[in-house]
């Protein structure tokens, strides 16, 4: 019997969705990474290679129902099972509600929620028969709050967070771990830099090291959920940085 086992990550970007697939990919899994674009994930890709560990990247749209159906099915035929899956697909963008068009909305749902719903639902349906799994949905302080210029993004991420409550509900007593990770607060990462450098220059350089979540530290949380034993699973976890308000 083999003792390969996938860990899916659905939106593996350069920040968040990278250190969650590195994380797994060195305790052994072999990280089956996903973006819009597979060659953004080549660097991602030889990184985790680089450190020893073993990954592919797929070009992926995960909005679109069969492409999710088939990405799973390549996965489990032609890789491993998949033991643990990562939805951490972003879709925040701000606009003014009178300036919120109908293709604005309609694409940040599909993003935040659709994607979410259909990666989970065709992950459950190889994870149930096995009795095993670990499902992890990543949402955002508009997971719990709607705020001025976010209701296309809260409106999606409410809508995971719901899909994930129901999930947990339902798949829980056939022991798999459904779990959603409510990241409230700026990410390090560059796009986050990027934006504060625009509104506060060169002192973006001298943060402290809490002004901002740590990558690693979200990547630590995830594997946390998944080795949580039976008696003891958490559903909902918030991180912030010592600072944050809340």
């Amino acid at each position: 019997m083999s003792d390969k086992k996938a860990a899916l990550v659905i939106g593996a970007g350069d920040a968040t969705g990278g250190a969650i697939a590195r994380r797994f990919a060195r305790e052994g899994f072999i990280a089956c990474v996903t973006r819009r674009h597979a060659d953004k994930l080549q660097p991602l890709v030889e990184r985790i290679e680089r450190d020893g560990g073993r990954a592919h990247g797929f070009g992926s749209d995960a909005r679109d129902e069969a492409q999710v159906s088939e990405l799973v099915a390549r996965i489990e035929r032609e890789i491993a099972p998949i033991e643990v899956a990562v939805f951490n697909i972003g879709a925040n963008v701000r606009f003014d509600v009178t300036e919120t068009t109908e293709r604005v909305y309609r694409k940040v749902w599909e993003m935040g929620a659709l994607a979410g719903f259909l990666m989970g639902r065709e992950v459950a349906k190889v994870m149930v028969p096995r009795g095993r799994g670990t499902i992890l949905f990543t949402g955002a302080t508009a997971s719990v709050r709607g705020g001025a210029g976010f209701a296309a993004f809260a409106s999606a991420k409410f809508g995971l967070r719901a899909v994930a409550q129901s999930m947990a509900r339902e798949l829980g007593p056939k022991n798999i771990h459904v779990a959603h990770l409510l990241i409230d607060g700026g990410v390090d990462s560059e796009a986050i830099r990027k934006r504060m450098r625009a509104r506060i220059g060169d002192k973006v350089d001298s943060l402290p090291a809490n002004a901002l979540i740590q990558t690693k530290a979200i990547a630590e949380a995830y594997w946390a959920l998944h080795v949580q034993p039976t008696y003891g699973w958490t559903h909902e976890l918030d991180l912030r940085t010592s600072i944050e308000r809340w």
